[in-house]
């Protein structure tokens, strides 16, 4: 499967900036869409690819900040640097507050520029292949029958084999054979590492809820 290389949008009004950072990012080996018009942009805006946003904070008709809530509204999560022709403190921590990478001031240094980009694009990495492999461990879980489920969060939850056959009201035998079951699907081969997947991933949390609704049906 081929990977989708990054892509950095640029929004900004101003020609000529426009022209000159498209141009020191396409010579800084990154694939860049440049757009003056940031409603053209929110229409155009591919939110799966990989990447991230320059965003002018003064632009016609939306401010960056405003192209800032609408991307966060539909759950758009390319990293959002912003720039800007004037230092504003206010703008600058309601960008921030509103989850932005980073904040230059025009003009700015290249290498700050490129190192910026960089360590957005870096850090979208992270983030999408911690939803992916999140995903991929909710599309086990969902697999698991009702009670392998109920085995496996009390399981994660500390319960002992003898505990969870009382809960559930069979032997301690069939606990193991579900328990076996349930770190075949889950793709690990020990206690401890079960156990490390759930934490990592924020399941533990809900492991003693989750542990006490989930007792029956199924084989």
């Amino acid at each position: 499967m081929r990977t989708q290389s990054p892509l950095v949008y640029l929004v900004d009004d101003d020609p000529s900036v426009l022209r000159a950072v498209k141009r020191l990012l396409t010579a800084g080996g990154f694939d860049t869409r440049a757009y003056s018009d940031p409603a053209l942009f929110l229409a155009e805006h591919n939110p799966s690819a990989p990447g991230c946003i320059l965003l002018d904070m003064a632009l016609p008709g939306l401010s960056g900040v405003d192209v800032q809530r609408r991307l966060a509204a539909a759950h758009h999560r390319q990293p959002v640097i912003f720039i800007s022709g004037a230092s504003d403190v206010p703008a600058t921590v309601t960008a921030m507050k509103g989850g932005a990478a980073d904040f230059l001031i025009k003009p700015f240094d290249e290498t700050d520029l490129l190192r910026a980009v960089r360590q957005a694009i870096e850090r979208n990495a992270t983030e999408r292949a911690a939803d992916a492999e999140f995903s991929d461990i909710t599309a086990r879980i969902n697999e698991l029958t009702p009670r392998e489920r109920a085995v496996f969060f009390r399981v994660i939850a500390g319960r002992l084999n003898k505990q969870i056959a009382a809960d559930l009201r069979i032997v301690e035998k069939t606990v193991k054979v579900h328990r076996a079951r349930v770190m075949k699907k889950m793709g690990v081969r020990t206690l401890a590492e079960l156990v490390r997947l759930a934490y990592k991933h924020g399941l533990a949390d809900e492991a003693e809820s989750r542990s006490a609704s989930e007792g029956g049906g199924g084989a």
